[in-house]
């Protein structure tokens, strides 16, 4: 019921193709391995070898094939991001990239953004990302003070690598009129000193105030990624993300924050035929009301934009120590994060999407905020069984073996980021003490029967499925530490595995993407080496060479084609 039914535009006659490799993982149980694929109009007739290849050109009628010969290249299916947000992460490329690659010490970061404000106009924001307040030589977050001596003329705002807050100048403050009186918002904080002061941290639906009169104000349905910009500035944006998603072998995106700004902006760019990657979109829950009223209920779209669902917030970040611990962070017991929702709304919400046919997809870390989704999604399939509804817990950080084993029986799905913990595992284990190690338990889902799903969370990680497919299979941080027993971690394969066909299936697309099968999209990555025979740690260092989607090559990291070609090269 949750597969997404596409229409298609008017077919075009492209020359069939048959394309080469030492190695193609197909991930379809019923052929796993094969060297040629026949590509015709987009999609894949034939999977196997040569021979089986020509055998099918012959049988349909076709002319003979090009042929593309990849050499010793190995082949596997597009990659497929089941929970990305490539504005914000376009946007974020044109911001001042102050992670620990860049600036190890708050000094380092206020001369990166000095940099930064004394190249840009007066009164244009000046705009950071990318710090982690633990792995910062002082251990803390900036203060405003701090960065004062960026600016005191204009906004500064430095997003914490999670994505969920930072840390804003005294101007931003006093152009918004927050003082330190100013009550938190619901689902958000002003974060405040032991004499009360505003220290400049700020947190989820409290960076409403940086996105203008105009801006998407999510208030308890979520943090507010949305800072604007000009239309053909986040049109700029959003066509640099997509061309690091295809760099990194990525064909189809699950966009898992959507408003209107990310609507329109896909919307001109299919109008441009400017779409050069699949894009599944998540629309946030505040639009949930306005979309039953227009009769949304179920999937609808065709095959490069389409609509699969909402997204819900059921709490903060373990990044940001914003996810919800009731009993406050063994890193700073002061600090308990927060629910979005009552738990008694929450469950209303998810009934009525549910209700609707619609897949929702929630965000929650903490046990206590996982207790809480899983808890709606049983109460929702009580009232109304059904058996394919695929709901989606994303992120799902830490639940219990007990909360896994009622996600097994009610068919919820996580949507895992491996690369959380490897950039900052060693910060979770700070902030909640020695249960951080089992940060994201994939080996645990797997034994109960539970899909796994693992997907980048662009801009919070890069769109590197390579690395966060290492990550799942060593648990071995950037640092160098490995995260808790083996019985966590999961095989090469069933990593493959989560970044393609089950990352498809998440989306309500295993019927065409995720699997090098005939009949589906001839969408695939070009692998310089094999990730299911490389050292595991040493399998994020193997290059795409290539990326095509629908038979077209999208990406080739060597400008000059390494391949054989008879015939026309049809790329």
């Amino acid at each position: 019921m949750r597969k997404l039914r596409t229409f298609e535009s008017s077919p075009v006659d492209y020359v069939p193709q048959l394309v080469r490799a030492a190695t193609i993982h197909t991930m379809d149980p019923g052929r796993p391995r094969a060297t040629a694929m026949l590509i015709h109009a987009g999609r894949l007739l034939a999977v196997g070898d040569a021979t089986d290849c020509y055998a099918a050109a012959t049988g349909l009628g076709l002319p003979a094939p090009t042929e593309q010969d990849l050499g010793d290249a190995v082949v596997v299916p597009g990659f497929v991001d089941a929970h990305a947000h490539p504005l914000m992460y376009g946007q974020l490329k044109t911001w001042v990239d102050c992670g620990p690659g860049r600036a190890a010490s708050i000094p380092e970061i206020i001369e990166l953004l000095r940099e930064r404000a004394a190249e840009t106009p007066n009164g244009l924001p000046v705009r950071g990302y990318g710090y982690e307040h633990v792995n910062l030589a002082e251990g803390r977050h900036p203060t405003r003070h701090e960065l004062d001596q960026v600016a005191t003329d204009r906004e500064v705002y430095l997003m914490n690598a999670s994505g969920h807050g930072g840390v804003v100048n005294s101007f931003t403050f006093e152009l918004h009129g927050v003082t330190d009186q100013t009550p938190n918002p619901a689902g958000g904080e002003y974060f405040r000193d032991e004499h009360g002061q505003l220290t400049g941290e700020l947190s989820d639906a409290a960076c409403n105030i940086l996105t203008g009169i105009e801006g998407v104000k999510v208030g308890h349905h979520g943090p507010n990624f949305h800072l604007a910009d000009a239309p053909e500035e986040h049109l700029r944006q959003l066509r640099i993300a997509q061309e690091s998603f295809l760099a990194g072998g990525v064909t189809t995106i699950g966009d898992c924050q959507v408003s209107r700004r990310e609507f329109d902006m896909y919307l001109r760019l299919a109008e441009e035929n400017q779409l050069k990657v699949r894009v599944n979109m998540y629309l946030l829950s505040h639009l949930l009301d306005e979309a039953a009223d227009m009769g949304l209920h179920g999937q609808f779209g065709n095959a490069f934009l389409s609509f699969a669902g909402f997204k819900f917030y059921a709490d903060g970040t373990l990044g940001g120590w914003t996810a919800y611990f009731p009993d406050g962070y063994v890193g700073d017991p002061c600090r308990t994060g927060q629910l979005y929702h009552d738990p008694a709304d929450y469950a209303d919400l998810i009934s009525k999407a549910h209700g609707l046919g619609l897949q929702t997809a929630t965000h929650a870390q903490s046990p206590t905020a996982l207790e809480m989704v899983i808890g709606a999604i049983e109460r929702a399939q009580g009232e109304r069984p059904d058996a394919d509804a695929r709901h989606r817990i994303e992120h799902c950080g830490l639940p219990t073996p007990e909360q896994i084993r009622r996600m097994s029986a009610a068919g919820i799905l996580p949507v895992n980021q491996p690369q959380h913990y490897y950039n900052w595992g060693e910060g979770v284990k700070d902030a909640v003490g020695t249960p951080g190690e089992r940060f994201n338990p994939l080996g645990e889902f797997v034994d109960a029967g539970v899909p796994v799903t693992i997907s980048s969370d662009a801009p919070v990680a890069e769109p590197l499925p390579l690395e966060a497919m290492q990550a799942a299979v060593t648990r071995v941080t950037r640092n160098g530490h490995r995260l808790g027993p083996d019985g966590l971690r999961i095989t090469a394969r069933q990593a493959l595995e989560a970044h393609t066909i089950n990352a498809a299936r998440a989306l309500g697309r295993e019927d065409d993407l995720g699997s090098l099968s005939p009949g589906k999209r001839a969408d695939f990555a070009v692998l310089a080496a094999d990730p299911l025979a490389a050292d595991p740690e040493l399998m994020s260092q193997i290059p795409v060479r290539q990326t095509w989607v629908d038979g077209v090559r999208r990406f080739a990291a060597d400008p000059t084609p390494s391949t054989t070609t008879k015939e026309a090269q049809h790329v």
